[in-house]
């Protein structure tokens, strides 16, 4: 479906960052362009979270040219969980998305994106094909080895120990929380209003996920669209140093045990999935 009007609601672009002067200003120019091609009225978030380089001069002297450029500081750095909780409360447009500063994931079809708001509540990107197998048992068997695969594995991140950590996580997460989706730490979708009503909890990478597990266990329609990853070309990953791998695992456990075991949560009412049919 090919839109050539550009998207008639308000947009939030989300970003944090840390330590990332090789980055930001590449950031800016690519968000802008897309942002302008594709919505009338739009604004960018970023949270620099504490930089120790020139991430924050980057910033501002790019924020001089295009007001529509929104910049808070982190005292310290906090890491992505708070950054991305403290983006979200930031955002005052209708509708919200982020993108990584890395631009590590392909939203050249943003406005396509865009118009499913007006249908489903939540748009969530996936990277990897669905399962096709006939024998319903045999599904779960099958989808495991596709996630392990080398091809899998190779479109899912920079490197294949990145990619096994990402596919560990999101089988933790799916089976302990038991929410069907494809993808967990992707670009996601949201109307403003709804995600900043959220009560996070979690203060690692696991947010993300939390924001997509509390609506579904709160009924919301959610879309997936084929959404694919870009390696990145500048700068150093931070998402898989030891102490964020060790952080968010904590959280997954820690508040599987809350929400489930001890039933410390609010009454679900499942929401409905729309999985994507093919991959961009």
């Amino acid at each position: 479906m090919e839109l050539k009007s550009k998207f008639d609601r308000s947009v939030s672009l989300l970003c944090w960052a840390y330590n990332e002067e090789d980055s930001i200003h590449e950031y800016f120019e690519k968000a802008t362009q897309l942002m302008d091609s594709a919505v009338e009225d739009y604004e960018i978030i970023l949270i620099d979270d504490g930089s120790t380089d020139k991430t924050y001069e980057t910033a501002k002297a790019f924020q001089d040219k295009d007001p529509r450029l929104k910049i808070f500081r982190n005292e310290k750095n906090l890491n992505v969980g708070i950054s991305s909780q403290r983006a979200i409360q930031m955002a005052s447009k209708e509708y919200l998305f982020w993108q990584t500063i890395d631009w590590c994931y392909d939203i050249t079809n943003l406005r396509l994106f865009l118009e499913y708001l007006k249908k489903y509540d939540i748009v969530q990107g996936v990277r990897r094909k669905p399962v096709k197998v006939k024998i319903k048992l045999l599904k779960p068997i099958f989808g495991l080895l596709k996630l392990f695969g080398i091809k899998h594995l190779t479109r899912r991140s920079d490197t294949i120990k990145k990619a096994v950590v990402s596919v560990i996580n999101y089988i933790l997460i799916r089976v302990l929380f038991r929410v069907p989706l494809s993808d967990f730490q992707n670009v996601t979708f949201y109307q403003t209003k709804w995600i900043q009503s959220i009560n996070f909890e979690a203060k690692s990478s696991f947010a993300n996920p939390e924001g997509l597990i509390k609506s579904y266990w709160s009924g919301k329609s959610i879309k997936e669209v084929p959404i694919s990853f870009i390696p990145r070309g500048k700068g150093k990953a931070k998402g898989t140093k030891l102490k964020a791998i060790y952080n968010s695992v904590l959280d997954v456990f820690g508040f599987w045990f809350k929400w489930i075991v001890l039933g410390r949560r609010l009454r679900i009412k499942k929401g409905n999935i729309k999985k994507k049919k093919k991959t961009v």
